[in-house]
């Protein structure tokens, strides 16, 4: 009873994660000009492309993407939507609207994140067991960013984890705690627990605007003028 629970309960969140993925690979289309098919697109790359990614790895045949399309369509749907609604109000983009839209996004993207996170660690721990951790993390890691990796890709656009917040690293935080805990406890504690780290630090991240270490390069302004 108690896992047929959390599955329902996963299954919710996996929407609500699907949903907010699918809204953001949607908006950078819209602001990069796509048409309507170019939104579906990035919209359904960014909710999708983390789980197919984790399902080719893992050999799993045919990926989740392909024998459960419920997220696919809601992907579309929520990309539909969203376009047609902008389509017919422009100035949404810049409205005071837009700007609450975006961090209840932010939100729901936490809740995304972790939820997929644990998921990818799962998938890959019932292939391969306790065996190789660092296999059940990478794809864990890989479940939760490999959308975001694609649509910025797709959109010509240096990936977001790269260069801004904490990100990937909320999710490798929650990876490692989810495979570990898993390895001494019920798997649906391991799996609380690494969601539930990976939604607080990236929360935190998106309040603080939290970044890691990078080196900034100062141009010349001749450089500048011939860019």
């Amino acid at each position: 009873m108690l896992v047929l629970y959390s599955d329902k309960i996963i299954f919710i969140i996996e929407i609500i994660g699907t949903i907010a993925f699918a809204s953001a690979g949607a908006l950078v289309a819209i602001r990069k000009e796509m048409d309507i098919f170019g939104v579906n697109i990035l919209a359904v790359t960014t909710a999708c492309g983390g789980g197919l990614i984790r399902d080719l790895i893992i050999g799993r045949k045919p990926p989740v993407m392909f024998r459960e399309p419920i997220y696919t369509l809601v992907a579309i749907v929520t990309a539909t939507l969203l376009f047609f609604v902008i389509y017919r109000r422009e100035h949404v983009l810049n409205s005071r609207l837009m700007a609450i839209y975006e961090k209840l996004m932010v939100t729901c993207d936490a809740v995304g994140l972790g939820v997929f996170t644990v998921v990818g660690t799962n998938a890959a721990f019932e292939v391969v067991g306790d065996r190789f951790a660092f296999l059940q993390i990478f794809v864990g890691v890989l479940t939760g960013v490999g959308g975001g990796i694609l649509r910025d890709l797709m959109a010509g656009q240096t990936p977001f984890i790269l260069k801004r917040e904490i990100y990937a690293c909320a999710s490798l935080a929650g990876a490692v705690a989810c495979t570990y805990i898993c390895r001494e406890a019920p798997t649906v504690y391991g799996m609380f627990a690494g969601g539930m780290l990976t939604i607080i630090l990236r929360l935190l991240a998106a309040y603080y605007h939290w970044n890691l270490p990078r080196i900034r390069i100062e141009k010349d302004p001749g450089e500048k003028q011939d860019q």
